[in-house]
Formats: structure tokens, sequence, C-alpha cells
């Protein structure tokens, strides 16, 4: 599968009126809000030694 899964709604106004954009790979364009935005796929996350990413590390 070589296409990439597209957002299904706008990270500053929650408008699902989303198109590509011009700019560029991975570039949107919400039409609800009228702003633009670039999605970038950084890498994946290292495990824990604790299991669970969300934990805050301190317990006391």
């Amino acid at each position: 599968m070589s296409e990439r899964a597209a957002p299904f709604f706008c990270p500053y106004c929650g408008d699902e009126d989303l198109r590509p954009s011009e700019a560029g790979h991975g570039a949107w364009e919400c039409h609800g809000c009228r702003r633009a935005f670039q999605l970038k796929f950084l890498g994946l996350l290292a495990p824990t030694a604790t299991g669970s990413p969300t934990s805050g590390g301190n317990t006391a």
C-alpha cells in the first residue's frame, strides 16, 4: 500500500472540510478556518520500561 491515511478533521477547528494542498507532501488545507498545515511522520517511540507511555515516572 503506497497511499497514506488522510486526516479526518482539522487540528485547529475540528472541521472536516479538508483538501490536499499544493504546498507539498503531507500538506492540507482546511476550508472551514482557512488554515493550512502539514503532517509529518517522525518515527516510532521506543518502548518504555514501565510499559505505560502515559505514566509520568513519578509514583511518589
